[in-house]
């Protein structure tokens, strides 16, 4: 499945997918200094589509932006028109957005600051991220050699791209070892999240999941707490070893891309098929991003 669309939205105009290019000595390609997110749309029941939480992505957009001390040109009204307009003009009723801002050429080196604030939004179809055989009946996960960056080393509340590299290597290491997927631990040896996905436990009906200290506020993953809070659970945020995976009951992760997987296997020891709390969160999450769900409902793309 590839990525090619007929437009992508830059600086404020659609272009074609061809044309949507940048120079070589854009700053964020030699230094990573730039900021990103990851939305979904998905087709409405009724016909159309939706775009789930499309406002608390941008606003993280904004917040990340923010913590990296530029400006991103275009107000949060112009930006969520602009993913609604990028959709339609590409005809998609389901998709895969992918807002991006970035500096482009011009100063070199660590010290520049005057370099243009580019942004541009691109949409594609994206299935399942881990695979379809994951979502149905879970994923195998490793624990990283790489360790989750310092809370003061880098801005882990920020959807910062060159934060990414370090679960790029993680990820490389989990497929080549034969695992789906990496979980990677923080400074103190304490579960933090996987290479993308926020991480869930569950153990005697007690859910627990890390705590927004070192890890990616997920959107996702505050869409699963209000599902199990809705349902009557309670979530524990809370610090907690990898032996607390290694005898869960269940596991699951969450993320835009991931959407809410489960875990089946933890380090070669077996957690099991997915359980109830994670065929709970895992369906009423799929009815909600379908408008299935009054209080859940997306926003309408009106294609």
């Amino acid at each position: 499945m590839g990525i090619e669309s007929k437009f992508i939205w830059m600086n404020g105009e659609l272009v074609p997918y061809a044309d949507a290019r940048v120079h070589v000595l854009s700053h964020t390609l030699h230094y990573g200094l730039g900021v990103f997110e990851g939305i979904r749309c998905y087709r409405q029941d009724g016909g159309g589509g939706g775009v789930f939480k499309l406002d608390e992505h941008l606003r993280r957009l904004y917040d990340s932006a923010k913590m990296c001390r530029f400006k991103i040109p275009f107000s949060p009204e112009q930006l969520r028109a602009a993913c609604l307009e990028t959709l339609r003009a590409n005809d998609f009723e389901e998709a895969y957005i992918r807002p991006l801002v970035f500096l482009g050429d011009g100063a070199m080196g660590l010290g520049a600051r005057t370099n243009q604030v580019h942004v541009a939004i691109a949409t594609w179809d994206w299935g399942t991220y881990l695979g379809d055989a994951g979502i149905r009946e879970g994923i195998r996960v490793a624990f990283s050699s790489f360790t989750r960056h310092h809370p003061n080393a880098n801005l882990q509340r920020a959807k910062i791209i060159g934060h990414y590299v370090n679960s790029i290597l993680a990820r490389y290491e989990a497929n080549d070892n034969g695992y789906d997927e990496a979980i990677m631990l923080d400074q103190h040896g304490y579960v933090a999240e996987g290479t993308g996905e926020n991480l869930f436990v569950v153990r005697d009906g007690v859910i627990k999941t890390p705590p927004v200290v070192n890890i990616l506020a997920g959107i996702t993953r505050r869409t699963a707490m209000e599902i199990l809070e809705h349902e009557g659970h309670q979530i524990q945020e809370t610090a907690f070893g990898r032996d607390a995976l290694y005898v869960a009951d269940e596991i699951f992760l969450t993320g835009t891309a991931a959407e809410i997987t489960p875990v089946r296997e933890v380090d070669r020891r077996e957690v099991g098929p997915p359980g109830p709390l994670t065929r709970l969160v895992q369906q009423t999450y799929m009815d909600g991003v379908r408008g299935r769900i009054g209080w859940m409902k997306p926003m309408i793309t009106s294609t």
